[in-house]
């Protein structure tokens, strides 16, 4: 094998894999170099790279797809090799080709071989040639008639897939034929704007299947081996949001056909590195190949977990020209791990994406947490939502699945919402815990997992009462810990207000001793027996039940967790009481989030039908369909394409009216969404250190 060494790796990423390839690097004896954003001047990643390299300043998410701006941080830094960590580069092959013209050793698989298994069309006929099963569909077409004709001869549901896609978007799923143009419409304008090519394919849906795929290397003489398989079937709009290995769907008959299959498909190119095949398993157990990933996977920490093997270690090494480790004889699997992806989303709010700061971040002992976190770093909207893993390793599949649960009751994530609560819902479902979730379990159970709002009167309001009025920065004494009465403590009760939610919750709070508060509310006279209080945690007895409440103040209130549920809590005593909502909306359209505005679909005078798409937002790596609340006339819009918008901010401003019966208007376009702030995937960022 040709040998081409290395001593300095520039990691063209971002986030927590950027820190997991320098550890691995660092310990290897090999020079890190970061590159970063406008947004990322101080994060993590910066500080722990050896040397790091400002790559651009706007907008944040497209520094990092600069391929100029990467090979010239290479060259100035003095990087002779680039990681491209996971994200779209790492499938780029045209970046992969220039760091070859450069003279970079590119870490992954060689261009060729990016681009057979890129196109999905092509990688399928590839494979099928080498005699792997594929799903039942048609090859790319231009023509939409034509593609609605093959549709007709596939039977539906189908789906329809970007031929140059990847990670869900340029995805639709289609379940009947009226549905099927203005999918294909939804899914060319999406994958065009993310890959530049507007192709699709169109494949048999399969629904309530298992998403498997197997993890294989390829040294540069063309040795192959595998390191068995994840199962990846809890998805939410084709994001994958758990993963285990190994898959409790997969006996040893079926593991050895999936291990063939996907050999078969490697060895189908001339292929080096890293890579995953990726099946559907349907109910029979027969296995369909969909597509392969050319590069390092998110969930490939639970594979490091079974086998004890650094995954990051190998692609360097056989980067570097060196052969594989181990031969497919000396590989070992031990117990059982299951990957969880921490993401900052409101679940209760249609899991709207989150940023702000992380006022308090705690991650919790036993487990393995990779994250580029620390109490009070602000989570900006540019990137994927994914914030943290956290990994379990078990001795098998039920004691894995203990210490990860635990692990997430212990873990405190405070100052955004996050899907953490969600998470350990989803790991206690029956249907999970007996291994039986497939690709449909979020899609029939994430709206009961998800849990309601928290609006109005709230069964932790009295809590929130305690910890707003009684947990005082000066609360503490110097001996650490004792809660110390207030110096204007009396035995009068203290009318309050909280907000909670958009909703407004009366409370009175009462002290009835130096270490006892009574805290009345809708719900009723709670009575605690104040421990110990700390900076960030309160222990109180409550009916003789000792219990812990995390929380992070701020100025306007206060975030707390307790148990599985984090709560934003606001001290409105003072404040105006909340106007009503109109049940019918006033015309005017807000920003439901913090975001980017990325498309801009009317103008002053326009009257628009309710339902309209008006303004779209592009928050952590999605899309969001701001749509009109009724009919009305547009009296102005104050953003435009490229701009910042905060959460509340106005995006359109009308004058509700109702439509003439005839004359101009703006038709209502069906997105394949449900406008206003459903999500979807973002087509024009996800390189830069965004998990697919």
């Amino acid at each position: 094998m040709t040998a081409t060494p290395f001593t300095r790796v520039l990691v063209a990423n971002r986030g927590e894999i950027a820190l997991r390839i320098m550890r691995t690097a660092r310990r290897m004896g090999l020079g890190t170099v970061a590159v970063y954003s406008s947004a990322d001047a101080d994060a993590p990643h910066v500080r722990a790279a050896d040397r790091a390299v400002a790559i651009g300043a706007a907008p944040p998410a497209e520094s990092y797809l600069s391929i100029p701006a990467l090979l010239d941080a290479a060259r100035r830094s003095g990087a002779d090799a680039v990681h491209p960590g996971y994200g779209f580069l790492a499938e780029n092959a045209a970046f992969a080709r220039a760091c070859r013209a450069a003279g970079l050793v590119f870490i992954g698989p060689p261009p060729e071989a990016i681009d057979a298994m890129g196109d999905k069309a092509a990688a399928k006929r590839l494979v099928q040639a080498a005699g792997v099963p594929c799903v039942p569909g048609g090859d790319d077409l231009d023509d939409e008639a034509a593609l609605a004709e093959r549709a007709a001869a596939i039977g539906y549901p189908l789906m329809v897939k970007a031929r140059a896609g990847g990670g869900g978007r340029g995805m639709r799923r289609v379940a009947q034929p009226a549905e099927f143009a203005a999918a294909l419409r939804s899914a060319r304008s999406e994958a065009q704007a993310a890959f530049g090519d507007s192709t699709v394919i169109l494949e048999r849906a399969l629904d309530d299947a298992r998403h498997i795929e197997v993890q294989v290397f390829v040294d540069r003489d063309g040795r192959a081996i595998h390191l068995g398989e994840r199962d990846c079937s809890v998805q939410r709009r084709h994001q994958k949001l758990i993963e285990e290995a190994p898959s409790p769907a997969v006996d040893a008959t079926l593991r050895a056909r999936l291990a063939a299959s996907a050999l078969a498909a490697v060895r189908a190119t001339a292929y080096e590195g890293a890579g995953t095949i990726e099946f559907l398993v349907d109910r029979a157990g027969t296995h369909y190949f969909i597509e392969m990933n050319t590069r390092l996977q998110v969930e490939h920490p639970v594979t490091e977990a079974i086998t004890g093997l650094d995954l990051v270690e190998w692609q360097l090494r056989i980067a570097a020209g060196e052969p594989l480790p181990l031969t497919q004889d000396d590989v070992r699997f031990e117990g059982h791990a299951i990957e969880v992806r921490l993401c900052a989303e409101d679940a209760g709010r249609g899991f709207l994406p989150a940023s702000g700061v992380l006022g308090l971040w705690q991650p919790p002992p036993g487990l393995r947490v990779e994250h580029a976190l620390h109490s009070g770093i602000t989570v900006v909207p540019h990137y994927d939502s994914m914030i943290a893993k956290l990994i379990a390793h078990g001795r098998d599949r039920g004691d894995a699945r203990r210490r990860l649960a635990a692990g997430l009751d212990a873990l405190v994530a405070l100052g955004m919402p996050t899907n953490r609560a969600f998470l350990a819902r989803c790991l206690a479902d029956p249907v999970f815990a007996a291994g039986e979730a497939t690709t449909a379990f979020l899609g029939e159970r994430a709206d009961a997992l998800a849990g309601p709002p928290a609006d109005g009167a709230h069964p932790l309001a009295a809590l929130a009462a305690l910890v707003l009025f009684e947990c005082a920065p000066d609360a503490v004494d110097d001996r650490g810990g004792a809660v110390v009465a207030h110096p204007l403590a009396h035995r009068l009760p203290v009318p309050t207000r909280l907000g909670i939610g958009a909703g407004d919750v009366a409370a009175s709070v009462r002290r009835c001793g130096p270490r006892r508060v009574e805290v009345s509310t809708a719900h009723g006279v709670a009575t605690f027996d104040l421990i110990e209080q700390r900076p960030t945690s309160l222990r109180f007895a409550r009916d003789g039940l000792v219990d812990t409440v995390d929380f992070v103040r701020d100025t306007a209130g206060a975030w707390l967790q307790h148990r599985d549920v984090e709560l934003r809590v606001e001290d409105r005593t003072l404040a105006a009481p909340a106007r009503a909502k109109a049940t019918d909306g006033d015309g005017t359209l807000r920003a439901s989030m913090n975001g980017r505005v990325v498309a801009v679909t009317t103008r002053a005078g326009d009257r628009v039908e309710a339902g309209a798409p008006l303004v779209t937002l592009e928050a952590m790596k999605m899309e969001h369909v701001h749509a009109a609340t009724r009919a009305g006339i547009v009296r102005s819009v104050p953003v435009a394409i490229g701009q910042q918008v905060a959460t509340g901010g106005v995006l359109v401003d009308m004058e509700p009216a109702e439509l003439p019966e005839q004359g101009p208007s703006i038709r209502r376009i069906d997105l394949g969404v449900v406008p206003s702030t459903v999500a979807g995937p973002l087509p024009s960022s996800g390189l830069a250190g965004l998990a697919p």
